[in-house]
């Protein structure tokens, strides 16, 4: 039986697919390929973390972000600063604020 997939994997998933005596059909993605399949990666996590509202899920959408950060070519100190600057002029998400509504 053959299942589709279609979607980006980790590294060590074709060893492990290899382990379970089963056969992989795996390519290597082109960059501009790789940056659409981390956005699509990117919500699959985010959806499923939403579902789950576990660590596991949460590590998953991380190591995504590490990898879009790496392709975009972001450095730590860069997005601190843009961080940094976003929360000084609107502020963080300490203080549980939901807005409702606004009238002119």
């Amino acid at each position: 039986m053959t299942k589709t997939y279609e979607k980006l994997i980790r590294d060590n998933i074709p060893n492990i697919i290899k382990n379970n005596n089963q056969t992989a059909k795996i390519r290597v993605l082109s960059d501009d390929e790789y940056r659409n399949a981390l956005n699509q990666k990117l919500h699959e996590e985010v959806n499923e973390y939403l579902s789950d509202n576990c660590i596991k899920e949460f590590c998953d959408i991380l190591e995504v972000l590490d990898a879009i950060k790496k392709t975009m070519e972001f450095s730590n100190d860069e997005i601190e600063r843009v961080k940094n600057d976003k929360a000084l002029k609107n502020g963080k998400f300490d203080k549980k604020l939901f807005l409702e509504e606004v009238t002119d």
